[in-house]
């Protein structure tokens, strides 16, 4: 394994300068409703509460699959994103179409609960026939500096998703610096993550751009070392069209066209969906939708 001790350091200076500029890129306006229409497509729509029931998992993949009617050419979402119990629900509403059914697992959000639990959770979610996997590092480990706990954990949590995807959620609200998100990433990765994620959306600050791009640059450079894309999935605090087509301004001039679609990017930002359809109505329309035609979930 890795001495994960000495990763590189983060010009912190230098990112939120390049953040800046990420912000002011002028957008035409067939590439914006092109950036749109892709955004759309790499959402995960996610219901994660304590009261979430089998109608309200249906009605969420029922609006995966048809987000408005009165739009053109729009693509359904990426996924949708539900606790281990309510997979099998959204695998069958979802059957027939192309969006995945990922599961929260391994005590999500706290993450705090043993390795055999976590496993446990895991193999449950994916025999109910999870595609894909979000799970939580231990963050009261890696904050102390035990990082072989950390990895060991991913590394079987990976070997436990059997076919699914593993998406690796590091809570970086709770990680302090730009120092310990680029040292988490690194882990995750190195211990067989499919995809970093930002944030379980429980923890503020969830998604920032800066921490984003410290996890872009982590899977760049984990690229150029052993030739291996990871995804990239940030999560939570995303809520407007244009702030989507900042991040995939930032993706694409990070990572390059290859990273461009949903198998490799993701937004866990449910909220999205419905700015980003009000805003493609304007595009085609030349108006705005009343908020009412739009559903909240």
């Amino acid at each position: 394994m890795m001495d994960f001790k000495n990763t590189p350091v983060v010009d912190q200076v230098g990112i939120e300068e390049r953040v800046a500029r990420f912000n002011t890129r002028s957008i035409k306006k067939q590439t914006k409703v092109s950036g749109l229409k892709l955004a759309l497509n790499m959402i995960d729509l996610t219901t994660l509460e304590g009261k979430d029931t089998e109608g309200k998992v249906k009605q969420m993949c029922y609006k995966a699959m048809h987000l408005s009617n009165g739009i053109a050419d729009l693509p359904s979402v990426a996924a949708v994103c539900v606790y281990p119990t309510h997979v099998k629900t959204a695998k069958a509403a979802l059957k027939g179409s192309l969006v995945k059914v990922a599961s929260v697992a391994t005590a999500f959000p706290s993450g705090n609960s043993t390795l055999d639990i976590k496993l446990q959770d895991t193999r449950f979610a994916v025999n109910e026939g999870a595609d894909e996997i979000d799970m939580v590092i231990s963050r009261g480990e890696f904050l102390k500096g035990n990082y072989a706990f950390v990895f060991d954990e991913i590394a079987a949590i990976k070997e436990a998703c059997g076919q699914a995807r593993l998406k690796v959620i590091l809570e970086t609200g709770e990680l302090s610096t730009l120092d310990n998100v680029r040292r988490a990433s690194d882990i995750a990765m190195y211990a067989g993550a499919d995809f970093i994620k930002t944030s379980t959306g429980k923890i503020q600050p969830a998604a920032t751009m800066p921490v984003t791009l410290v996890m872009l640059e982590a899977i760049k450079d984990y690229h150029l070392k052993t030739g291996t894309m990871v995804g990239m999935k940030p999560a939570g605090g995303i809520s407007t069209a244009k702030s989507a087509l900042q991040y995939l301004v930032m993706l694409y001039e990070t990572l390059g066209g290859a990273w461009m679609n949903n198998h490799w990017f993701r937004f866990g930002a449910s909220s999205l969906a419905n700015d980003i359809i009000l805003q493609l109505a304007k595009e085609e329309i030349g108006v705005y939708y009343s908020k009412d035609y739009i559903s909240i979930d």
